[in-house]
């Protein structure tokens, strides 16, 4: 029984940042899409601070013992080349 809530707890942490990850991404889509350019310093900020929250997320699960360290690394790497392509069709418009 306790090891299927902590499967449980385990399975929801790695959803929820999943969720925070596909969060940021559609915010920096649109503030591509609609604001502003990679190039302006907003987006900057915006996406380094977006991606520093979600980091300290991914580090304070991992120290919880929810979610393994390796698994939080893809998440973060993932996230990068996913809004890596975005830039990179953004700017090939």
């Amino acid at each position: 029984m306790a090891s299927e809530i902590l499967v449980d707890y385990r399975q929801k942490a790695l959803s929820l940042l999943k969720l925070d990850a596909d969060k940021i991404l559609k915010l920096i889509q649109v503030q591509m899409d609609n604001l502003t350019m990679p190039q302006c310093p907003l987006y900057e900020e915006v996406l380094d601070t977006q991606m520093f929250g979600l980091s300290r997320e991914i580090d304070f699960a991992v120290r919880l013992g929810l979610v393994d360290q390796h698994e939080g690394k893809k998440l973060l790497d993932k996230l990068e080349r996913e809004l890596s392509a975005l830039h990179d069709a953004f700017t090939k418009k």
